[in-house]
């Protein structure tokens, strides 16, 4: 009976078939935190608008949305992604091509209005996903074994496509990085979570390799990197280019989010100190935007800002893969 009321629940149409409400069951307690769906309307990647991936449970979920005013319906479009991100007019759509074997995804590089400008397919599963801030580089990182950063034996895969020349790179493996001032070679090199300066050069991504991760420091160009940190994972650039905020790892395996001074190089930590598993986005030069995971697994986009004396706060209930356009 239970059942079968959340089913008409999240099915019930308003005002016109416009609007549909969504209850999200949470821990086996009671319905709550209903959310209003609006579907049928445009959404397109305006300077300053805040999208995100739907995980309220119901039709909508895994679709790509944008941040209403408070108490009004979020807005849905048509496409659905297992990862999403976006600048300046560009989004990256990943998503899981079901019943493939091995693993599949699709890449979809989008345009203004969310329009399919490229589609690539890849081995792998959906990891993460990032937009240089001039919009001209998508990239991704898909896991080709394993699904999970904490897990042993995974192995990923990290490429780009630009956007303006329709040049396709599969993977960085070949990136020539220096560890110690010294060339590094190993066969378990993996590269994950790449994030572009704004000049769509200057880029940061992880190196794991024997059980360690490095920030690297790159150069699109020259097609060369430098290791100027350990125990660094996932990293996002400052729109200043001022900062690095990345993932640590603790002593006890979990991760919590660490901001590096590029000038100084000196490690500091935001208010927020729960375990995190994501590539964090900058929303401004001083606040952070993150999906954490429930107790009854479900998501929330949070944010927080970088200053010690702040406090992290909700800003979109279930949802994953903020993005800034």
């Amino acid at each position: 009976m239970r059942k079968l009321l959340l089913g008409l629940l999240g099915t019930l149409v308003l005002v016109g078939g416009g609007i549909t409400y969504v209850v999200a069951a949470r821990g086996g307690g009671p319905a709550a935190n209903a959310q209003p769906v609006v579907t049928g309307e445009p959404i397109t990647l305006s300077p300053g608008t805040v999208l995100f991936r739907n995980a309220a449970a119901g039709p909508a979920y895994g679709q790509v949305a944008a941040l209403a005013a408070s108490g009004a319906p979020r807005k849905v479009a048509d496409l659905r992604c297992d990862r999403f991100a976006a600048a300046r007019g560009t989004g990256i759509c990943l998503r899981a091509k079901p019943g493939s074997l091995p693993p599949l995804s699709e890449v979809l590089v989008l345009g203004q209005d969310l329009q399919v400008r490229h589609r690539q397919t890849l081995p792998g599963t959906p990891s993460r996903a990032r937009v240089s801030p001039d919009g001209k580089i998508v990239n991704w990182t898909l896991f080709v074994t394993g699904d999970s950063y904490a897990a042993t034996g995974f192995s990923t895969r990290s490429g780009l496509y630009e956007v303006d020349t329709g040049r396709l790179v599969k993977s960085i493996e070949e990136l020539p990085v220096f560890v110690d001032g010294r060339r590094y070679f190993a066969p378990d090199v993996n590269y994950w979570g790449t994030t572009f300066g704004a000049d769509g050069n200057r880029f940061y991504v992880t190196l794991g390799s024997r059980n360690k991760t490095y920030l690297v420091e790159a150069d699109y160009r020259s097609y060369r990197g430098t290791a100027i940190l350990e125990n660094a994972e996932c990293p996002s650039l400052s729109p200043d280019g001022r900062r690095v905020a990345f993932k640590q790892k603790n002593p006890d395996g979990t991760w919590r989010i660490a901001v590096l001074e590029l000038a100084t190089r000196r490690v500091s930590y935001p208010p927020e100190s729960r375990h995190l598993d994501d590539q964090v986005l900058w929303r401004d030069n001083t606040t952070l935007l993150y999906a954490l995971q429930r107790d009854d697994q479900g998501s929330d986009v949070w944010s927080t800002p970088i200053s010690p004396t702040g406090r992290p706060t909700v800003l979109i209930p279930d949802a994953t893969s903020p993005a800034v356009a």
